[in-house]
Protein backbone atom coordinates (compact mmCIF):
# COMPACT_ATOMS: atom_id res chain seq x y z
CA UNK A 1 0.00 0.00 0.00
CA UNK A 2 1.30 3.82 -0.70
CA UNK A 3 -1.14 5.82 1.32
CA UNK A 4 0.50 4.93 4.36
CA UNK A 5 3.98 6.45 3.53
CA UNK A 6 2.02 9.99 2.72
CA UNK A 7 -0.77 9.72 5.43
CA UNK A 8 2.64 9.53 8.18
CA UNK A 9 3.53 12.67 6.50
CA UNK A 10 -0.22 14.35 8.08
CA UNK A 11 -1.34 15.12 11.45
CA UNK A 12 -4.62 14.13 12.59
CA UNK A 13 -6.47 17.02 11.33
CA UNK A 14 -4.64 17.78 7.65
CA UNK A 15 -5.50 16.61 4.56
CA UNK A 16 -3.43 16.09 0.98
CA UNK A 17 -6.11 16.92 -1.83
CA UNK A 18 -4.24 15.47 -4.62
CA UNK A 19 -4.63 17.69 -8.17
CA UNK A 20 -1.52 15.98 -10.65
CA UNK A 21 -2.41 13.07 -12.98
CA UNK A 22 1.00 11.05 -12.76
CA UNK A 23 0.28 11.15 -8.72
CA UNK A 24 -3.16 9.69 -8.81
CA UNK A 25 -2.20 6.60 -11.70
CA UNK A 26 0.74 6.23 -9.24
CA UNK A 27 -1.28 5.89 -5.98
CA UNK A 28 -4.85 4.83 -7.24
CA UNK A 29 -3.30 2.51 -10.38
CA UNK A 30 -5.69 3.41 -12.69
CA UNK A 31 -5.26 6.41 -15.15
CA UNK A 32 -7.59 9.47 -16.11
CA UNK A 33 -7.31 12.55 -17.62
CA UNK A 34 -9.16 14.77 -14.47
CA UNK A 35 -10.18 13.65 -10.85
CA UNK A 36 -9.41 14.43 -7.20
CA UNK A 37 -7.73 12.77 -4.79
CA UNK A 38 -7.92 13.23 -0.73
CA UNK A 39 -5.72 11.33 1.45
CA UNK A 40 -6.56 12.13 5.39
CA UNK A 41 -4.68 10.53 8.28
CA UNK A 42 -7.14 7.79 8.07
CA UNK A 43 -8.70 7.55 4.99
CA UNK A 44 -8.49 8.30 1.22
CA UNK A 45 -11.40 8.71 -1.15
CA UNK A 46 -10.40 9.46 -5.40
CA UNK A 47 -13.05 11.79 -6.82
CA UNK A 48 -13.65 11.42 -10.39
CA UNK A 49 -16.56 12.26 -12.99
CA UNK A 50 -19.07 10.08 -14.78
CA UNK A 51 -16.73 9.75 -17.87
CA UNK A 52 -14.59 7.84 -15.58
CA UNK A 53 -16.29 6.82 -12.40
CA UNK A 54 -17.68 2.99 -14.06
CA UNK A 55 -14.35 2.32 -14.46
CA UNK A 56 -12.69 3.35 -11.19
CA UNK A 57 -15.08 1.50 -8.91
CA UNK A 58 -14.43 -1.91 -11.03
CA UNK A 59 -10.39 -1.37 -11.01
CA UNK A 60 -9.94 0.88 -7.60
CA UNK A 61 -9.66 -1.12 -4.66
CA UNK A 62 -7.05 0.70 -2.18
CA UNK A 63 -9.24 3.60 -1.75
CA UNK A 64 -12.96 4.59 -1.82
CA UNK A 65 -13.78 5.48 -5.13
CA UNK A 66 -17.06 8.56 -5.77
CA UNK A 67 -18.69 10.61 -8.21
CA UNK A 68 -17.03 13.73 -8.71
CA UNK A 69 -20.46 16.68 -9.12
CA UNK A 70 -18.09 19.87 -7.22
CA UNK A 71 -16.21 20.13 -4.46
CA UNK A 72 -18.75 20.30 -2.32
CA UNK A 73 -18.44 16.52 -2.41
CA UNK A 74 -14.86 16.69 -1.72
CA UNK A 75 -15.91 19.31 1.73
CA UNK A 76 -18.29 16.54 3.06
CA UNK A 77 -15.00 14.42 3.71
CA UNK A 78 -13.15 17.11 5.67
CA UNK A 79 -15.33 16.87 8.80
CA UNK A 80 -12.34 17.48 11.92
CA UNK A 81 -9.70 18.34 9.11
CA UNK A 82 -8.57 21.92 9.77
CA UNK A 83 -5.69 22.13 7.14
CA UNK A 84 -6.22 21.02 3.22
CA UNK A 85 -2.64 21.29 1.38
CA UNK A 86 -2.91 21.18 -2.12
CA UNK A 87 -0.04 20.56 -4.45
CA UNK A 88 1.83 23.88 -5.59
CA UNK A 89 3.18 22.40 -9.04
CA UNK A 90 -0.41 21.36 -10.20
CA UNK A 91 -2.79 24.02 -8.89
CA UNK A 92 -3.25 27.39 -10.52
CA UNK A 93 -4.01 30.73 -8.45
CA UNK A 94 -7.36 30.62 -9.77
CA UNK A 95 -8.71 27.21 -8.76
CA UNK A 96 -6.40 27.65 -5.67
CA UNK A 97 -8.86 30.78 -4.80
CA UNK A 98 -12.36 29.23 -5.58
CA UNK A 99 -11.06 26.21 -3.02
CA UNK A 100 -10.52 28.32 -0.09
CA UNK A 101 -13.81 29.64 -0.49
CA UNK A 102 -15.64 26.09 -0.94
CA UNK A 103 -13.43 24.83 1.73
CA UNK A 104 -14.06 27.57 4.29
CA UNK A 105 -13.28 27.33 7.53
CA UNK A 106 -10.88 24.60 6.31
CA UNK A 107 -7.55 26.52 6.28
CA UNK A 108 -6.42 25.73 2.31
CA UNK A 109 -2.43 25.82 1.63
CA UNK A 110 -0.25 25.31 -1.17
CA UNK A 111 2.59 22.45 0.03
CA UNK A 112 5.54 20.71 -1.95
CA UNK A 113 5.27 17.93 0.55
CA UNK A 114 2.59 15.50 -1.34
CA UNK A 115 4.27 15.94 -4.66
CA UNK A 116 7.82 15.59 -3.08
CA UNK A 117 7.47 12.56 -1.22
CA UNK A 118 5.72 11.02 -4.10
CA UNK A 119 9.06 11.78 -6.28
CA UNK A 120 10.85 10.08 -4.11
CA UNK A 121 8.47 6.62 -3.54
CA UNK A 122 8.73 7.12 -7.58
CA UNK A 123 12.24 6.83 -7.88
CA UNK A 124 12.55 3.65 -6.29
CA UNK A 125 11.09 1.39 -8.73
CA UNK A 126 8.66 -1.88 -7.83
CA UNK A 127 8.93 -5.23 -9.08
CA UNK A 128 5.57 -4.74 -11.07
CA UNK A 129 6.69 -1.30 -11.80
CA UNK A 130 10.20 -2.72 -13.78
CA UNK A 131 8.19 -5.63 -15.34
CA UNK A 132 6.18 -2.83 -17.31
CA UNK A 133 9.41 -1.33 -18.18
CA UNK A 134 11.22 -4.14 -19.74
CA UNK A 135 7.93 -5.27 -22.14
CA UNK A 136 8.14 -1.17 -23.12
CA UNK A 137 11.61 -1.83 -24.18
CA UNK A 138 11.27 -5.06 -25.68
CA UNK A 139 8.10 -3.69 -27.88
CA UNK A 140 10.51 -0.86 -28.71
CA UNK A 141 13.71 -2.96 -29.74
CA UNK A 142 11.30 -4.90 -32.15
CA UNK A 143 10.83 -1.40 -34.10
CA UNK A 144 14.42 -0.81 -34.24
CA UNK A 145 14.83 -4.34 -35.47
CA UNK A 146 12.46 -3.63 -38.00
CA UNK A 147 13.26 -0.36 -38.85
CA UNK A 148 16.93 -1.46 -39.83
CA UNK A 149 15.32 -3.16 -42.44
CA UNK A 150 13.38 -0.86 -43.74
CA UNK A 151 15.91 2.41 -43.68
CA UNK A 152 17.79 3.43 -46.73
CA UNK A 153 19.35 5.87 -48.40
CA UNK A 154 16.09 7.65 -50.16
CA UNK A 155 13.47 7.57 -47.74
CA UNK A 156 13.06 10.39 -45.43
CA UNK A 157 13.45 10.81 -41.49
CA UNK A 158 9.88 11.33 -41.39
CA UNK A 159 9.07 8.09 -43.31
CA UNK A 160 11.22 6.47 -40.90
CA UNK A 161 9.82 7.50 -37.26
CA UNK A 162 6.05 6.91 -38.66
CA UNK A 163 7.34 2.80 -39.15
CA UNK A 164 9.36 3.14 -36.32
CA UNK A 165 5.62 4.94 -34.61
CA UNK A 166 3.21 1.82 -36.25
CA UNK A 167 5.60 -0.76 -35.54
CA UNK A 168 5.70 -0.23 -31.72
CA UNK A 169 1.61 0.62 -31.74
CA UNK A 170 0.77 -3.06 -33.36
CA UNK A 171 3.10 -5.31 -31.07
CA UNK A 172 1.27 -3.60 -28.54
CA UNK A 173 2.63 -0.10 -27.24
CA UNK A 174 0.12 2.00 -26.06
CA UNK A 175 1.27 5.20 -27.02
CA UNK A 176 4.18 7.39 -27.68
CA UNK A 177 6.85 7.76 -24.82
CA UNK A 178 7.44 10.94 -26.32
CA UNK A 179 7.55 12.73 -30.27
CA UNK A 180 9.98 10.05 -31.96
CA UNK A 181 12.92 11.38 -33.01
CA UNK A 182 14.61 10.53 -36.25
CA UNK A 183 16.98 12.90 -37.81
CA UNK A 184 20.31 12.32 -40.24
CA UNK A 185 23.23 13.69 -41.58
CA UNK A 186 24.02 17.54 -40.19
CA UNK A 187 20.58 17.82 -38.55
CA UNK A 188 22.06 15.32 -36.25
CA UNK A 189 23.63 18.25 -34.56
CA UNK A 190 20.34 19.00 -32.95
CA UNK A 191 19.67 16.85 -30.10
CA UNK A 192 15.56 17.07 -29.58
CA UNK A 193 15.96 17.13 -33.87
CA UNK A 194 12.44 17.31 -35.20
CA UNK A 195 11.95 14.18 -38.18
CA UNK A 196 11.09 15.93 -41.49
CA UNK A 197 10.54 15.23 -45.19
CA UNK A 198 14.78 15.68 -45.87
CA UNK A 199 15.64 12.61 -47.51
CA UNK A 200 18.55 10.77 -45.94
CA UNK A 201 21.47 10.16 -48.44
CA UNK A 202 24.21 7.51 -48.12
CA UNK A 203 27.33 8.48 -46.08
CA UNK A 204 24.92 9.80 -42.92
CA UNK A 205 24.38 9.43 -39.88
CA UNK A 206 21.11 8.58 -38.57
CA UNK A 207 19.98 9.08 -35.09
CA UNK A 208 16.46 7.83 -33.60
CA UNK A 209 15.47 8.17 -30.70
CA UNK A 210 12.22 6.56 -29.77
CA UNK A 211 9.90 4.89 -27.00
CA UNK A 212 6.75 3.40 -26.22
CA UNK A 213 4.44 3.19 -22.89
CA UNK A 214 3.12 0.02 -21.21
CA UNK A 215 1.06 -0.18 -18.68
CA UNK A 216 1.47 3.33 -17.90
CA UNK A 217 4.99 2.66 -18.40
CA UNK A 218 7.93 4.34 -20.36
CA UNK A 219 10.68 3.11 -22.62
CA UNK A 220 13.80 5.02 -24.11
CA UNK A 221 16.21 4.59 -26.44
CA UNK A 222 18.46 5.98 -28.95
CA UNK A 223 20.46 4.27 -31.52
CA UNK A 224 22.76 5.80 -34.09
CA UNK A 225 23.31 4.32 -37.23
CA UNK A 226 25.56 4.86 -40.67
CA UNK A 227 23.58 4.68 -43.85
CA UNK A 228 26.76 2.88 -46.34
CA UNK A 229 30.03 2.89 -45.02
CA UNK A 230 31.28 4.78 -42.27
CA UNK A 231 34.23 7.44 -42.90
CA UNK A 232 37.07 7.03 -40.46
CA UNK A 233 35.79 10.37 -38.67
CA UNK A 234 32.50 9.12 -38.37
CA UNK A 235 33.69 5.78 -36.67
CA UNK A 236 36.14 7.62 -34.02
CA UNK A 237 33.25 9.81 -33.06
CA UNK A 238 31.06 6.95 -32.54
CA UNK A 239 33.52 4.69 -31.15
CA UNK A 240 34.20 7.94 -28.66
CA UNK A 241 30.29 8.15 -27.79
CA UNK A 242 30.20 4.26 -27.21
CA UNK A 243 33.30 4.44 -24.77
CA UNK A 244 31.34 6.98 -23.04
CA UNK A 245 28.51 5.67 -22.27
CA UNK A 246 30.29 2.30 -21.78
CA UNK A 247 32.30 3.43 -18.78
CA UNK A 248 29.32 5.27 -17.24
CA UNK A 249 27.65 2.16 -17.46
CA UNK A 250 30.19 0.35 -15.41
CA UNK A 251 30.27 3.01 -12.39
CA UNK A 252 27.14 2.92 -11.91
CA UNK A 253 26.47 1.63 -8.12
CA UNK A 254 24.38 2.46 -5.33
CA UNK A 255 25.33 5.64 -3.24
CA UNK A 256 27.32 7.48 -6.22
CA UNK A 257 26.77 10.96 -6.72
CA UNK A 258 24.28 11.70 -10.47
CA UNK A 259 26.99 14.46 -10.96
CA UNK A 260 29.94 12.40 -10.49
CA UNK A 261 28.06 9.96 -13.27
CA UNK A 262 27.76 12.45 -15.16
CA UNK A 263 31.35 13.21 -15.10
CA UNK A 264 32.95 9.58 -15.76
CA UNK A 265 31.33 10.18 -19.37
CA UNK A 266 31.90 13.60 -19.81
CA UNK A 267 35.80 13.36 -19.28
CA UNK A 268 35.86 10.64 -21.70
CA UNK A 269 34.44 12.56 -24.12
CA UNK A 270 36.75 15.59 -23.12
CA UNK A 271 39.85 13.42 -23.77
CA UNK A 272 38.45 12.40 -26.64
CA UNK A 273 38.26 16.13 -27.86
CA UNK A 274 34.77 16.31 -28.06
CA UNK A 275 33.44 17.78 -24.22
CA UNK A 276 32.46 20.88 -26.04
CA UNK A 277 30.43 19.20 -28.25
CA UNK A 278 28.59 16.91 -25.28
CA UNK A 279 25.39 19.31 -24.49
CA UNK A 280 23.15 17.85 -22.10
CA UNK A 281 22.84 15.59 -19.35
CA UNK A 282 24.35 12.61 -19.53
CA UNK A 283 20.86 11.16 -18.47
CA UNK A 284 17.36 11.05 -16.02
CA UNK A 285 15.19 8.80 -14.22
CA UNK A 286 12.16 6.71 -16.75
CA UNK A 287 8.89 5.84 -15.11
CA UNK A 288 5.49 7.08 -15.50
CA UNK A 289 7.17 9.78 -17.08
CA UNK A 290 9.57 10.23 -19.46
CA UNK A 291 11.54 12.66 -17.24
CA UNK A 292 11.45 11.77 -13.28
CA UNK A 293 13.90 11.70 -10.66
CA UNK A 294 16.91 11.19 -10.25
CA UNK A 295 18.22 13.73 -13.02
CA UNK A 296 21.66 12.18 -13.94
CA UNK A 297 23.69 15.76 -14.34
CA UNK A 298 26.79 17.58 -13.54
CA UNK A 299 24.73 20.01 -11.31
CA UNK A 300 22.62 17.00 -9.41
CA UNK A 301 23.95 15.83 -6.35
CA UNK A 302 21.49 13.37 -5.21
CA UNK A 303 22.96 9.78 -4.70
CA UNK A 304 21.79 6.78 -7.12
CA UNK A 305 19.79 4.10 -5.40
CA UNK A 306 19.00 0.45 -5.72
CA UNK A 307 15.97 0.66 -7.60
CA UNK A 308 16.00 3.84 -9.42
CA UNK A 309 15.54 3.26 -13.15
CA UNK A 310 17.67 5.63 -15.40
CA UNK A 311 18.79 6.74 -18.81
CA UNK A 312 23.03 6.99 -19.58
CA UNK A 313 22.92 8.54 -23.11
CA UNK A 314 26.02 10.73 -24.05
CA UNK A 315 26.30 12.13 -27.40
CA UNK A 316 28.48 14.50 -29.86
CA UNK A 317 26.88 17.38 -31.62
CA UNK A 318 29.23 18.64 -34.04
CA UNK A 319 27.06 22.04 -35.89
CA UNK A 320 26.62 21.83 -39.16
CA UNK A 321 28.44 18.59 -39.62
CA UNK A 322 26.53 15.38 -37.86
CA UNK A 323 25.44 13.98 -34.50
CA UNK A 324 25.55 10.82 -32.28
CA UNK A 325 23.86 9.56 -29.34
CA UNK A 326 23.83 6.07 -27.78
CA UNK A 327 20.90 5.47 -25.05
CA UNK A 328 19.96 2.55 -22.92
CA UNK A 329 18.35 2.84 -19.28
CA UNK A 330 18.28 0.12 -17.19
CA UNK A 331 17.92 -0.12 -13.17
CA UNK A 332 20.15 0.48 -10.89
CA UNK A 333 20.64 -2.19 -8.29
CA UNK A 334 23.56 -3.81 -5.76
CA UNK A 335 26.05 -4.76 -8.07
CA UNK A 336 25.50 -2.63 -10.86
CA UNK A 337 23.53 -1.49 -13.55
CA UNK A 338 20.87 -3.93 -15.14
CA UNK A 339 20.21 -2.65 -18.33
CA UNK A 340 16.72 -3.26 -20.31
CA UNK A 341 18.48 -2.41 -23.57
CA UNK A 342 19.92 -5.31 -25.51
CA UNK A 343 19.94 -3.65 -29.24
CA UNK A 344 23.24 -3.81 -30.71
CA UNK A 345 25.53 -0.66 -29.88
CA UNK A 346 28.32 -1.54 -32.28
CA UNK A 347 28.13 0.84 -34.90
CA UNK A 348 26.17 -0.48 -37.84
CA UNK A 349 26.12 0.55 -41.64
CA UNK A 350 23.17 -0.33 -43.43
CA UNK A 351 24.69 -1.03 -47.00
Amino acid sequence: MKFPVLQKLLKNDDAFLIFGEVSRKYLTCFSSSDGYLLVKKDEACFFVDARYFEDAQKKIDSCEVELFDGFDRIKRHLDGTKNIIVESNYVTLRQFEKLKGVFSPVAVNFGDEPDGELQRMRAIKSEDEIASLKTAQKIAEIAFDEALRFLKAGVSENAVAAFIEYVMRKNGGEKLSFDTIVVSGASGSVPHGVPGEKIISKGEFVTMDFGTVYGGYHSDMTRTVVVGRASERQRNIYNAVLEAQEKAIKAVKPGLKCSDLDKVARDHLSEKGFGEFFTHSLGHGVGLEIHEAPTVSAKCDRLLECGNVITVEPGVYIPGELGVRIEDFGLVTENGFDNFTKADKNLIEIV
